[in-house]
């Protein structure tokens, strides 16, 4: 059996390469267009599985409305369950619901409670977005998913590449068993510090992630401005 590569193929091959770093430049272009103005945002994670009726969906739903009574616009993965409740939060806020949405071999549209939407094709241009207009990240009980975005964004957090901002889990009862395995094999390991354990907050209500987020704004955010405003002649 003949398994040698045609110098056709390879020019393929090359030709497939260059018109996908086209694609991936035309997305981050359109992320970027339509989300300058979404700022002050806070991007909430956590799983598509959980059900409309089920408690979890009626407190991420009511997080999402009072932070945005707060005026922060809220931005979620586009997805059922948790990115559903907070996109339906939002709308009822009355501020920007903003879905980010990923292509699936099983087709997954937009939750009909986002009011601006974008559907993307690779999962990393769609994780950059959702972290880099943030003000604050809260992440809710999720899967394998919601692990990977809340360990990027405390990676980013801890290296330095993105600015500080509260990183919270909601519900101690479903993050307890995560930040105990942190602290006495990573931290013990010597491969985290204790200082990062300063990247996240855990809470319990819908009225807790409000203040941290709020308080946080006004103390990091709002003062800052104000007093950069002072020091202008």
């Amino acid at each position: 059996m003949n398994t040698s590569v045609t110098k056709y193929e390879i020019n393929e091959l090359e030709n497939e390469e260059s018109w996908r770093m086209f694609r991936i430049i035309g997305e981050f272009v359109e992320g970027f267009d339509s989300l300058a103005d979404i700022i002050p945002a806070v991007t909430i994670y956590g799983s598509a599985r959980t059900k409309a009726d089920a408690d979890l969906y009626r407190e991420v739903e009511k997080t999402a409305m009072l932070l945005g009574k707060a005026g922060f616009n809220i931005m979620t993965g586009g997805g059922p369950g948790v990115m559903e409740a907070a996109n339906k939060g939002a709308a009822e806020a009355g501020v920007k619901s903003i879905g980010l949405n990923i292509r699936l071999p099983q087709e997954q549209a937009c939750n009909i409670y986002a009011n601006r939407s974008i559907t993307f094709h690779h999962f990393f241009v769609r994780k950059v977005m959702l972290v880099k207009y943030a003000t604050a990240f809260v992440i809710m009980p999720g899967g394998l998913g919601t692990l990977d975005e809340l360990t990027e964004v405390l990676t980013l957090i801890q290296t330095e590449k993105i600015k500080p901002f509260p990183v919270i889990l909601y519900k101690s009862d479903y993050w307890s068993g995560f930040v105990t395995w942190l602290r006495e094999v990573i931290l013990k390991a010597g491969a985290i510090d204790e200082e990062d354990f300063d990247l996240l907050r855990v809470v319990d209500t819908p009225e807790a992630v409000e203040d941290a987020v709020h308080t946080w704004h006004i103390d990091h955010v709002v003062t800052g401005v104000k007093a950069l405003q002072l020091q202008q002649p």
